[in-house]
């Protein structure tokens, strides 16, 4: 089994510890208040968790992460983490969904992560001219052994401003309240019987800075990128419960812009389409609850250009950093290959789970766990396709799909959905633990 390397395992678990460092695919959500019927005078929720892990590229490392939602405001959440090993070190953490005061509908959060990892994995072009005859690297056609590796820092930061806008069920309140009891919920639904944003659901404005720094050291000097990027959009969640919708429908458009800022040294966009459905099978003897949920993500960079000389050498300008725009592979979409495995101008993806949520807790009365509230277990199948592509057309992005199949056992801890996904393809199985559902 290939148990990802370097810094996507590292991601995987710190993000587990802090919360919410890593969301779902969109970078925007319902803001909710949620009311656990069995601790109904508690509001903060908080936990503090020592770790230790071993990957074939860091060795043993140890940390330890918190987190503390409730603290100033129902909805703001606090969370961060330290670890490190022989070689690797980093530390993460944040503060999410802040309410400016006096606004009851802008909320402020900004969170990063620094750190150092021996052996990244990069499958891109770089800044390399490519001969002709070859596929260029992280593209649909090209091979798993086209990266280049070495150890070297991964430094990001975000800070994000949401506007919720004033309809549908946010009409008078910019949050969700929901209740629920043994995970599910027992409250009014914010959405799914009807798609009317007037009416449903709750839509919600985000403009996101994103900044990346990435080196690669290798012995005969060090290769390094950095960008300052903006990304705007609109989300419209139409779920019935927006942590763990059972029905409804999800729909995320976006536009991310880099303008060469600073030290940015690339300037690009990317335009991006995210549905989601889920559709509820109802209650079973072992089952407290069954969802079909569906995804389709769609998008393209319109300013990557190939170039090609008189000798039939190509040369990429105008695209997005690897790990940027229409990418492919990791703990989101395509879980079954690397992070970043496929790259390219235009991107279409699709999934679908089957979410089974045990009737019978086996956590719920083991007492040295009671720290962790865990509300419920859940058994999830998966499968997954998509397409990188040079051009946006179907020709282009419908055939030699490439795709993997898994499964999921995820937990509700202390209002936060977490996951441990295997998935396998063709290239790899590849084990995530993350935060959130992936979509």
């Amino acid at each position: 089994m290939s148990f990802r390397r370097g810094l996507a395992v590292v991601t995987a678990l710190t993000c587990s510890i802090t919360t919410s460092v890593v969301e779902a695919a969109t970078p925007t959500s319902v803001k909710s208040r949620i009311d656990r019927q069995e601790t109904p005078d508690q509001i903060r929720e908080s936990m503090v968790l020592p770790y230790l892990f071993s990957t074939e590229t860091m060795g043993l490392n140890v940390g330890v992460g918190g987190m503390i939602k409730g603290i100033h405001q129902d909805q703001m959440t606090i969370g961060g983490t330290v670890f490190g090993g022989e070689t690797s070190h980093a530390i993460a953490g944040g503060v999410w969904n802040y309410m400016i005061p006096g606004t009851e509908r802008v909320f402020l959060s900004a969170y990063g992560m620094f750190g150092y990892y021996p052996q990244q994995r990069a499958y891109t072009t770089g800044p390399d001219t490519y001969p002709p005859g070859s596929p260029l690297p992280g593209s649909n056609e090209s091979s798993n052994t086209q990266f280049f590796q070495a150890d070297g820092a991964s430094n990001w930061f975000d800070i994000k401003m949401e506007y919720v806008l004033p309809i549908g069920a946010t009409r008078n309140d910019g949050r969700v309240d929901y209740k629920i009891r043994n995970g599910l919920l027992v409250s009014e639904p914010s959405g799914g019987k009807e798609w009317n944003p007037l009416e449903s659901g709750s839509t919600i404005f985000v403009a996101r800075q994103f900044n990346r720094y990435q080196s690669f050291e290798f012995n005969e000097g060090k290769l390094d990128g950095t960008i300052h990027a903006m990304e705007f959009g609109l989300l419209y969640d139409n779920t019935d419960f927006a942590p763990n919708p059972s029905y409804g429908s999800r729909q995320y458009v976006a536009t991310s812009h880099d303008w060469g800022w600073f030290d940015s040294r690339k300037q690009w966009s990317f335009h991006e389409l995210d549905m989601s459905k889920y559709f509820s099978l109802g209650k079973s003897d072992w089952a407290s609850q069954r969802v079909i949920a569906l995804n389709l993500w769609t998008g393209v960079s319109p300013t990557w250009e190939v170039n090609t000389d008189a000798q039939g050498n190509r040369r990429v300008e105008g695209n997005p950093p690897y790990n940027e725009g229409a990418t492919l592979g990791g703990f989101t979409r395509l879980r079954g290959y690397d992070n970043n495995r496929f790259h390219d101008k235009a991107v279409l993806y699709g999934a679908a789970e089957y979410r089974y949520t045990l009737a019978y807790n086996p956590l719920k009365n083991v007492s040295w766990l009671n720290f962790l509230r865990v509300d419920w277990i859940q058994l999830v199948g998966f499968v997954e396709v998509g397409r990188v592509g040079s051009s946006y057309t179907a020709n282009e992005l419908l055939t030699d799909l490439k795709y993997d199949a898994g499964g999921s056992v995820r937990a509700l801890m202390a209002g936060l959905v977490v996951r441990a996904d295997l998935a396998k393809s063709p290239e790899s199985t590849n084990f995530w633990i993350m935060v959130d559902h992936p979509f």
